[in-house]
Formats: C-alpha cells, sequence, structure tokens
C-alpha cells in the first residue's frame, strides 16, 4: 500500500490549537533578579534603562526566609544581550504564582513521583502557591513569597 500524499500528524493536531496561541509571548522571557531592600529602587532603574520591559510592570516579592527581595520581568529574547548579576530565567504557574526553574521542576517531580522524572506528571500547584522553586546543589528550595510592591512602567 502506498499513500499518495505525506502527512504530518503532528502539525495536524497542532494546527486549530496553533491559531490560538499569543506568538509574541514564544520570544518572552520571565527573569528573576535577586536583591536587597537598598537595591530595589536601583535595579529597576537598571533593567528599565537595558531592557523594554513586557507589559509595562515589574513585580517585586519579598522572601521572608532569606530576608531578599526578587524582581520580576518580562523580557523579549531579542531584547537580551546580557543579563544582571543574580538573575535566573523562570517559569510561572499563573493559577498558583508559583516561579520555577527547569531544574526545580525536575527535582519536584522525583521527590513527588518516587524519585521518578516523568514529563506527564501531575503537580498540585496550589501546594506550591506564592513561591520561587530552586535547586541549589540538586536539592530543591521551595522560597515563600510575597509582594511586596508592583512597578508600574
Amino acid at each position: 500500500m502506498t499513500l499518495n500524499k505525506q502527512r504530518n500528524i503532528y502539525w495536524e493536531n497542532l494546527s486549530e490549537s496553533f491559531n490560538l496561541l499569543n506568538i509574541t509571548d514564544l520570544n518572552n522571557r520571565l527573569f528573576c533578579t535577586f536583591t536587597t531592600l537598598d537595591g530595589i529602587d536601583p535595579l529597576v532603574e537598571s533593567i528599565t534603562n537595558s531592557y523594554t520591559i513586557m507589559y509595562n510592570k515589574m513585580f517585586v516579592l519579598y522572601i521572608k526566609s532569606t530576608d531578599e527581595y526578587v524582581v520580576t520581568y518580562n523580557v523579549e529574547q531579542g531584547n537580551v544581550s546580557d543579563i544582571p548579576d543574580n538573575t535566573i530565567l523562570v517559569h510561572r504557574k499563573k493559577e498558583s504564582n508559583t516561579l520555577y526553574t527547569i531544574n526545580a521542576l525536575n527535582e519536584l517531580i522525583k521527590k513527588l513521583n518516587g524519585g521518578v522524572v516523568n514529563p506527564k506528571f501531575v503537580i498540585d500547584w496550589q501546594h506550591y502557591r506564592n513561591c520561587v522553586l530552586l535547586t541549589n546543589h540538586n536539592e530543591l528550595k521551595q522560597l515563600n513569597t510575597k509582594i511586596y510592591k508592583i512597578v508600574e512602567l
């Protein structure tokens, strides 16, 4: 049996959903820069002078356990030639306000799934509400946060 037309089943399954995507978000990067209370204003000024901040907002979160602050902001990938010191790339679960690195996500899945990393494992994100999930020496760290202020640009 020969097929007259070659088909790309992956694209066919995605083509309807593709139109629903916000294409501008594909180049969007969420950065998380750690600072002190005294460092917030100079950091915000430096970042806004260096990058075009998407959505014209920056969120400053307080981490009580470390007495640190993090400034989170979205930039376009093409707008980034270098990143500020103490900055990491993170992802966000909107429904729980959870920020996480890919390494932390893998460690979380391993912890919850008997040591096995399974990309299909379902996480109850409400257990990680308002926090940053990071790794330190392959150990999962959960830093609980609260909003300190929102910077409108």
